[in-house]
């Protein structure tokens, strides 16, 4: 077994070091479990929530400020989006 000395690594060499701990499958089921759930739920509220301004958009009812509202909201939630692929990347 061949031994390195991690405070001077060999040339033209570089390491990395990474701790993780055990987690046992019912573990990560759960674990897994929440994030779906979580992530199902943010997306379903994204989704009403502009369902409903694309219908206040488009109602001969609303009113000029009830369309505005719809509008800067479309536009928070398009600007999250693209945020959020941006950062991702």
């Amino acid at each position: 077994m061949r031994t390195l000395d991690l405070s001077a690594p060999p040339r033209n060499h570089t390491y990395t070091v990474s701790l993780c701990p055990d987690e046992k499958k019912g573990d990560r089921f759960v674990r897994l479990a929440k994030e779906i759930v979580l992530v199902g739920l943010a997306a379903g509220f994204v989704i009403l929530i502009g369902w409903i301004c694309v219908q206040a958009l488009f109602s001969t009812h609303s009113t000029a400020e009830e369309k505005k509202w719809a509008m800067s909201t479309i536009t928070a939630i398009s600007g999250g989006l693209v945020g959020y692929l941006i950062h991702s990347r």
